[in-house]
């Protein structure tokens, strides 16, 4: 199983077991720019097709996601940028460049239509990316949300939750901060196989309320 190409400026790589069987994102901005969300395996293929890439940024959403970032931001030179209560997950990496680093309090803007938002709950620093550019309206989740087998998104309680109540916050800030009608589609980092191979979950919007509709009557 090798990466997917989902359309013209979006992939997905498979499973890594650096990230705790994470699946990183690549996408390609309208204005040329690539943004990697997570680390993928450290392979040839992986490293040739990012290598043809046009430069961009490695986003972290989650500290499992962080895999063997270091040797891809070697690799790539692209900058890493991540919420900033996780910075120091990287120390050598600030140590050795600290134009490789970069990290964000609150909310961050790549360029326009690619905003992040800091959510905590399944890690202090965690974040989400929602890309909104053309016909891209697509929400990159972290392990914020996961998949369900109905096509829904759904958050877990967990021992690597830092702390659940905060998730539940996060949740709320994220859809009173998503544009309305947003997302189309959700992209999550973990746990696509409840998708029966699909990728992304569709409806996003539509997923985001029956989630926050069932947490009520919980």
């Amino acid at each position: 199983m090798g990466i997917s190409q989902l359309r013209a400026d979006l992939w997905v790589f498979p499973p890594n077991r650096h990230s705790a069987g994470g699946n990183a994102w690549l996408l390609r901005s309208s204005g040329g720019c690539s943004v990697l969300v997570d680390a993928p395996l450290l392979n040839e293929e992986n490293q040739l097709f990012l290598e043809s890439q046009p430069p961009g940024w490695i986003v972290l959403s989650h500290r499992q996601g962080h895999g063997q970032c270091k040797r891809w931001q070697q690799l790539l030179g692209w900058p890493v940028l991540l919420q900033e209560q996780e910075a120091y997950l990287l120390p050598n990496l600030e140590l050795t460049n600290q134009a490789a680093l970069h990290s964000f309090s609150r909310q961050h803007s790549i360029e326009p239509g690619l905003n992040l938002l800091w959510t905590p709950g399944p890690s202090p620093g965690s974040c989400v990316l929602h890309w909104s550019q053309g016909l891209n309206d697509v929400l990159f989740c972290g392990r914020l949300l996961w998949p369900t087998a109905a096509g829904g998104v759904c958050a877990r309680p967990s021992d690597n939750n830092f702390h659940w109540p905060r998730l539940q916050r996060s949740l709320e800030q994220l859809q009173a901060w998503l544009p309305s009608g947003s997302p189309g589609q959700i992209a999550c980092a973990a746990g696509l196989g409840p998708l029966a191979g699909a990728k992304l979950v569709e409806h996003g919007a539509r997923a985001l309320q029956l989630r926050s509709i069932a947490n009520a009557e919980n």
